[in-house]
């Protein structure tokens, strides 16, 4: 992967993403690894993730989620994804999941270019309002302020970090429309 390859930002349908499925694997596997709580423990591998990304091909397909990606030299190097809302009283609304950016490319803009693409699609879907939460005193908590995100609190031992032991959450939205 060249050093000074500009990102490609995308909008994935189904079959893109089903076609690669083997490099959001590696995404997810090098988050999970790197110490994320995107909820899997360790060990994980890619062929762990295989199970979890075909549910989102699913869900791509039925049109309750949007899942962008961002490439560099044609791979897949990072990922975003907002899921619909699906209560009748919640048409506004979207769950923002997933902001993952391989470690080997971290530092060039990817995370403010994926957020800024899953946010305008997801506008454009009729969506005005998205929400997240992200791991208290994690390196991703830190990012969502930089980009509009309005942090509602913390709920304490929300989940567990890969390697084990409670971590909180923390709660952010944004209206995006």
């Amino acid at each position: 992967m060249s050093a000074t390859a500009s990102p490609v930002i995308r909008i994935l349908t189904a079959e893109e993403a089903a076609r690669v499925i083997d490099d959001l694997c590696e995404v997810l596997s090098d988050g999970v690894n790197g110490g994320a709580s995107l909820g899997f423990m360790l060990p994980f591998s890619p062929a762990d993730a295989r199970n979890y990304w075909q549910g989102v091909v699913d869900s791509v397909a039925a049109g309750q989620t949007v899942l962008v990606v961002s490439e560099i030299d044609g791979r897949v190097v990072g990922t975003v994804q907002v899921a619909f809302a699906s209560r009748p009283n919640q048409p506004h609304r979207g769950d923002l999941m997933k902001l993952i950016v391989h470690r080997s490319v971290r530092g060039r803009g990817l995370s403010r270019l994926l957020l800024q693409a899953v946010e305008a699609e997801s506008a454009r879907r009729g969506r005005s309002l998205l929400v997240l939460d992200t791991a208290t005193g994690s390196e991703a908590e830190a990012i969502y302020p930089r980009f509009g995100w309005q942090r509602v609190g913390v709920i304490p031992d929300y989940a567990l970090w890969p390697q084990g032991g409670f971590c909180g959450t923390t709660l952010f939205y944004k209206r995006i429309a």
